[in-house]
């Protein structure tokens, strides 16, 4: 049914620093902020590198995101670097005034955002922050779902002028995309064709979404699979074509359904299309400590929640 397999597991913050380590060295103009993470946010080598190119902020990450500003002024493309909930919800004054307000070509990059931080707990564990940032005028907002793909968002993004929200994660997850995929800013990825339910996936529910799909064909259920990388600007017109053509759709996403992606494409629906539709995301709730692959379960974020909402959408046609 599809064309995807898994290449080895590895984790997304790895693809920011290697597409990094590749800016680094193509692009004299990228500087990279960190707020004392330089570990978890794995850009160890554009430091060894580029060290002239590097500013340790420590834990300071409002004035992280005032440097970040300032540095563009003098035509630096400033990459500032934190894990997600530091990085938009501790700072979302910062960012709204200083970057997003005054049109800034400041990339805020963020990992360990969503459950799968694991461990780390609730505090931690931010699922708000594409609500926060998609709501600012003029941010674009990506969440790719793979080590390749979040290489090619990290270098795409710094040809990109405005300001840019990138978030990943920590855990390995399954890496599917091909190496050499080029990526298109607002541009969603059509990974299998079905006719009887569209499941639009962002970040690590990619992966699951074609997991259910597979799942789904062995009883008789054609599903189409659309990666939306980038949740703004949003490719109405590919979802519009698709659901168009299966009459229902599943939202899926490691976020509070509200505000998230599945509320983005329920804008388009409503607007456009009216489509009967079911949402895979946290239902309003923190998290908690454990596992990545223990809470997703428990939150219902992986491919048997996907199928389960397909099951309840097909009803729904």
């Amino acid at each position: 049914m599809t064309k995807y397999t898994d290449q080895g597991k590895q984790d997304t913050r790895s693809g920011y620093g290697a597409g990094m380590t590749e800016l680094g060295r193509t692009n004299p103009n990228v500087v990279a902020l960190c707020a004392d993470l330089v570990g978890s946010l794995k850009i160890e080598t554009f430091i060894e590198e580029n060290p002239e190119r590097f500013f340790q902020v420590g834990i300071a990450e409002a004035n992280m995101m005032g440097i970040a500003a300032g540095l563009t002024i003098g035509g630096k493309i400033p990459f500032a670097s934190s894990f997600a909930n530091f990085a938009t919800g501790r700072v979302y004054d910062q960012i709204r005034q200083s970057i997003a307000y005054s049109d800034k070509n400041v990339k805020i990059c963020a990992s360990h955002a969503g459950l799968t931080l694991g461990e780390d707990g609730a505090t931690h564990q931010i699922l708000e922050d594409i609500g926060l940032m998609k709501m600012l005028p003029g941010m674009t907002v990506i969440n790719p779902c793979d080590f390749n793909q979040t290489k090619a968002a990290t270098i795409a993004i710094a040809e990109h002028h405005g300001p840019v929200y990138l978030r990943f994660g920590r855990p390995k997850v399954a890496n599917f995309t091909p190496v050499d995929q080029k990526f298109e800013i607002g541009k969603a990825l059509l990974l299998s064709e079905g006719t009887d339910v569209s499941i639009v996936a962002t970040g690590h529910l990619v992966w699951q979404a074609l997991l259910a799909a597979e799942n789904l064909e062995n009883q008789g259920i054609s599903a189409e699979v659309i990666n939306i990388h980038t949740i703004k600007p949003l490719d109405e017109k590919a979802i519009l074509d698709s659901v168009k053509k299966t009459g229902c759709v599943v939202t899926a996403e490691e976020h509070n359904y509200l505000g998230g992606l599945g509320e983005s494409v329920a804008r388009v629906l409503a607007m456009h299309h009216p489509t009967p539709q079911e949402f895979v995301a946290t239902q309003d709730t923190f998290g908690e400590s454990g596992t990545p692959d223990q809470l997703m379960e428990k939150y219902g974020l992986n491919n048997k929640a996907i199928e389960a909402a397909v099951l309840r959408v097909l009803k729904r046609k």
